[in-house]
């Protein structure tokens, strides 16, 4: 996989995000999808980050998945800001609430 097919989107979901096992579903998305690095975090009591690495369509497949949401939550905006990426990632995970 060439480093120049990848890239990164930086995804921001608000809603009801908390307490409904977000993170854990996009983390499971993103190990089901493959080819995708990164993180998931939660940020204050209604947001949710996502920074994604990946080829194109994969990362597509992840971002429409986050705007949708475990069965318990409701997003009710998101935000995708692309970028290239940087490779830095080794494999998808939780971090810790910024």
């Amino acid at each position: 996989m060439e480093k120049n097919n990848l890239i990164q989107a930086h995804i921001t979901v608000k809603g009801r995000v908390q307490g409904v096992g977000f993170r854990a579903y996009v983390e499971q998305a993103a190990r089901q999808i493959g080819g995708i690095t990164g993180w998931v975090r939660n940020i204050g009591w209604d947001t949710v980050e996502c920074l994604a690495e990946g080829e194109s369509q994969n990362i597509e497949r992840l971002i429409a998945l986050i705007k949708k949401g475990p069965s318990l939550a409701r997003v009710d905006t998101s935000e995708v800001k692309y970028a290239d990426a940087s490779g830095e990632y080794a494999g998808f995970g939780v971090k810790r609430s910024g």
